[in-house]
């Protein structure tokens, strides 16, 4: 039963690539999360954001806006839930972009327990 002084964090997973997103969500709903989906930056934009204990993981390379722009859009509208930002091979100027926006870099390809531990990482903090 779950405890309402202790939520189950919920995590606002953000990526284009449907069979990895499908993967994703049901990796962390194995290791306890609450998974909350989007497709692009801009649908990102436009969600309710959830209440209680949250962490957003977006992909980079979405369509339209990447997902660390979407990232920096929501800082600006004082957002500040944890986020990680997913991509592969990032530029030194992308890492410095993801720092900037207070994010944590997780690259691809996502092998062992690299995202779940970036995760509760980032919930810790």
């Amino acid at each position: 039963m779950l405890n309402p002084l202790h939520p189950k964090p919920t995590i606002l997973l953000v990526d284009d690539d449907v069979a990895l997103c499908a993967a994703l969500k049901f990796n962390l709903e194995i290791e306890g999360f609450d998974v909350l989906t989007c497709e692009s930056g801009e649908a990102l934009l436009l969600r309710d954001l959830p209440a209680g204990p949250a962490c957003m993981v977006l992909d980079y390379n979405l369509p339209g806006i990447t997902g660390l722009d979407a990232l920096v859009q929501l800082r600006q509208r004082q957002v500040d839930l944890p986020a990680l930002i997913i991509t592969s091979t990032p530029s030194l100027n992308v890492r410095a972009r993801i720092r900037a926006a207070g994010a944590s870099l997780i690259e691809k390809p996502l092998l062992g327990d690299g995202l779940v531990s970036g995760i509760r990482e980032a919930l810790a903090r």
